[in-house]
């Protein structure tokens, strides 16, 4: 089971915990960073060769997180056109695709390997999606997508995987093809996530910055780090906060504390 509450706080940490995250303070050599940092696609082509399209579940649940899919709609069968920065295999895409038929979706993501299985999907249709490399970071989305074109930008566990001091690139570059009065829906780990607690010694980059064994990076948001960042992009924060989720398996009695950011921001 689970339950799920929302918070304009970070979690709490345990005594346990705490103690556990003060004494790691270790920081990866400059010469790893730097290593990482160009071989960042290398790693995550690699992390889709290993796991094909098996690794993350079908996001059936973002229609139920976002009700801003539907209510952005002047009218009931108004035809969207939306973008996912960052489509992975399509885990997101084609949930979404399959349950709302007005919708035209531009989909992008880092890694070639990630952009060849999308269009391998079976449900994949050049009518109804058009999907490409990119890096966020540096490839103009405007040589894919017109300027001022789309109604929302899907941005679900993406950011978090570049570094700190690119983030703002990718939202400089999402402003560009964003409808004014239209949203950025975000959604990704917050401070102090399950995931964080369990990095090992020698896995930490910076503040709240981490690399797993694969050379894949993760960054875990605190909700005024979010609000910075968009906003120093000329956004609007129109909500910003904390999920907590405690997932219980009770076989092994064990309580696993998930937190994620989960945010609205709008182009003015």
């Amino acid at each position: 089971g689970a339950f799920q509450k929302k918070a304009h706080s970070a979690r709490i940490l345990s005594p346990e915990e705490a103690e556990r995250l003060a004494k790691d303070q270790v920081l990866v050599s400059e010469f790893k960073k730097l290593k990482l940092e160009k071989e960042a696609q290398k790693n995550w082509d690699l992390f889709y060769k290993r796991n094909s399209t098996n690794f993350f579940k079908n996001r059936h649940w973002t229609t139920r997180e976002f009700q801003e899919l539907k209510a952005c709609r002047e009218f009931a069968d108004q035809k969207l056109t939306i973008l996912e920065a960052g489509c992975g295999v399509g885990n997101c895409l084609f949930p979404l695709l399959e349950e709302d038929l007005n919708i035209f979706a531009y989909a992008c993501d880092f890694s070639p390997r990630a952009v060849e299985f999308v269009k391998k999907n079976a449900l994949y249709s050049t009518e109804r999606c058009k999907v490409f490399q990119c890096d966020l970071t540096k490839d103009d989305l405007l040589e894919n997508i017109p300027a001022d074109s789309v109604d929302v930008v899907t941005l679900i566990f993406v950011l978090s995987a570049i570094h700190p001091d690119k983030m703002h690139l990718v939202l400089k570059n999402i402003y560009k093809v964003l409808k004014p009065g239209k949203c950025v829906l975000f959604r990704d780990y917050g401070l102090y996530d399950h995931a964080m607690l369990r990095f090992k010694s020698g896995s930490k980059l910076g503040e709240n910055f981490y690399v797993r064994q694969d050379g894949t990076r993760s960054y875990f948001f605190t909700e005024e780090f979010l609000s910075q960042l968009f906003k120093a992009e000329g956004y609007e924060q129109v909500v910003n906060e904390y999920v907590q989720r405690e997932t219980v398996n009770r076989k092994e009695d064990l309580r696993v504390p998930r937190v994620f950011l989960q945010s609205k921001f709008q182009k003015p």
